[in-house]
């Protein structure tokens, strides 16, 4: 069976989920590669007191130990929102084939990633937008629930 951007981005959204009920801001990622998910995160900032324990770099981690490499060319990361100046390092020395991300982040996403911008590695295709709704939703959310 092959499985599309949306069911991907529906693993990063369950990942975005529990970091939600752990309190973080809930951002997901998955690292897939031949049609499965090889590696998960979300954000365990508060809970690692760590400003560099963002989904991504989870994520990328878990990956590149599973892979025993520092690379991923063949790889896609799918990402519940747009990521950060810090992540999009990261993603570009991963060399990352795809970056599939679902919810705009004006606030803190990397100047609204463009292909005339983009931090990515050159070869690195973008897709933006994925159950953008359902991704924004959640953080709106949880903000929501911080303000009152």
């Amino acid at each position: 069976m092959v499985f599309d951007d949306e069911y991907f981005m529906q693993q990063a959204l369950k990942e975005a989920h529990l970091a939600f009920e752990e309190d973080e801001v809930p951002v997901g990622a998955v690292v897939v590669m031949n049609n499965r998910v090889i590696a998960r995160g979300h954000n365990m900032v508060e809970k690692l007191k760590d400003p560099t324990a963002h989904a991504e770099m989870i994520a990328l981690t878990s990956a590149f130990n599973y892979l025993g490499a520092k690379y991923l060319p063949e790889a896609s990361l799918y990402i519940t929102v747009e990521p950060c100046l810090m992540c999009s390092g990261a993603i570009y020395w991963s060399k990352l084939a795809r970056i599939i991300y679902g919810a705009s982040d004006p606030k803190n996403g990397y100047l609204h990633i463009t292909k005339e911008n983009s931090p990515f590695h050159p070869k690195t295709e973008l897709v933006k937008g994925i159950l953008h709704q359902d991704c924004a939703a959640l953080i709106q959310q949880f903000f929501r629930g911080k303000r009152e």
